[in-house]
């Protein structure tokens, strides 16, 4: 039997290593009150919170609980957080204000802290220099510098594909319930997509008016090429290809796809329209632009096409455009505007 042969699949990963810092200063006064207290016994710092977990800072004045403690002091870090194992630097030192100067432990390899072995530190200071050097007014000052290392896994986590699987849908038609049929050709899509994208769509379909048995639609406004492009931006939010056309047919499109958002009130894809539309102005299509900002108003289009008309001396050459006279017949009005605007911008 032969054996099937199975793809390997690579999933980038990364293993990364973050730290949480923080420096604490723990004061003890009346030093020499604690004095006495017996080897073991402990004066313990106000619990702080470093990475998630909680901390002290023990200090012996007479020394850990071990043999040969007599004469000396012990200080450490310890871990309060119950069932924690935490990799961690750090830092503890006895400190002499005046001069800077410390005596102490630094690791530079991370000490693992855990509830069976929750301290680290020193154990043996001689007692006589911290209380002849670090002892200042009966007060001695301990600071302890902490690193948490937190380590993490970071999986690659591939890009949403959403969009692409809802093309897929319409390209496929799989659970369509909905026709329309555009100067010849069907086109099949789903109601609750189409009236989750427009509002035009959702009164059609579940609106009060709605017609329950309305499954075959006839669009006689639109060519089959933009109803097919209109239906591409609404599953995909995204304009379709238009690197096969030439810059008229493009422009064309572009027109056709802003009054089709119109009707159907797609205020995203509209805006994108007049976008692309800002970009594409010449003297000879300036005028025709104009009116249909005009006509389906798009206010942000309307302005840009009035200020290219007026800009670099362009007036003279889109008068005698056949834009211009169609503008002329079609909103008599946005020529008033243009007079008014180029009157006060002193251009003509």
């Amino acid at each position: 039997m032969p054996v099937s042969e199975s793809s390997m699949v690579r999933v980038p990963s990364r293993c990364t290593a973050e730290t949480a810092r923080a420096t604490v200063a723990f004061e003890i006064t009346g030093y020499s009150l604690h004095k006495g207290l017996g080897g073991g016994k402990f004066l313990c710092s106000p619990a702080f919170s470093v990475g998630g977990y909680e901390w002290c800072i023990g200090y012996y004045p007479d020394g850990y609980e071990d043999e040969g403690s007599e004469g000396h002091v012990s200080a450490f870090l310890k871990l309060l957080t119950k069932n924690a194992e935490v990799r961690v630097l750090y830092k503890l030192v006895l400190v002499e204000p005046s001069s800077e100067r410390s005596i102490g432990v630094s690791c530079k390899v991370p000490r693992v802290f855990t509830s069976e072995n929750p301290c680290w530190g020193f154990r043996k200071l001689s007692a006589a220099e911290v209380e002849s050097v670090y002892l200042r007014n009966d007060c001695l000052m301990i600071e302890c510098e902490v690193s948490v290392i937190k380590e993490s896994l970071d999986i690659h986590v591939p890009p949403s594909d959403i969009l692409d699987n809802l093309a897929t849908l319409l390209e496929g038609k799989i659970g369509a319930d909905v026709t329309f049929k555009v100067k010849g050709e069907i086109f099949s899509a789903h109601k609750i997509l189409l009236a989750m994208r427009s509002a035009v769509f959702n009164a059609e379909f579940y609106g009060a008016m709605r017609d329950k048995g309305a499954q075959d639609i006839t669009v006689d406004d639109m060519q089959p090429a933009v109803f097919r492009a209109f239906l591409h931006f609404i599953y995909t939010d995204s304009m379709p290809p238009m690197d096969g056309l030439e810059d008229d047919d493009k422009r064309e499109m572009v027109k056709h796809l802003l009054v089709a958002a119109d009707k159907y009130a797609m205020e995203r894809m509209k805006r994108i329209c007049e976008s692309m539309l800002c970009k594409s102005l010449d003297v000879e299509t300036v005028a025709t632009i104009l009116a249909l900002a005009n006509q389906y108003h798009c206010n942000y289009l309307k302005d840009a096409c009035i200020e290219f008309m007026l800009s670099s001396n362009r007036m003279k050459d889109v008068i005698s455009s056949q834009g211009y006279l169609h503008l002329k017949r079609s909103s008599p009005d946005v020529i008033v505007d243009v007079l008014e605007r180029a009157a006060k911008s002193c251009k003509i």
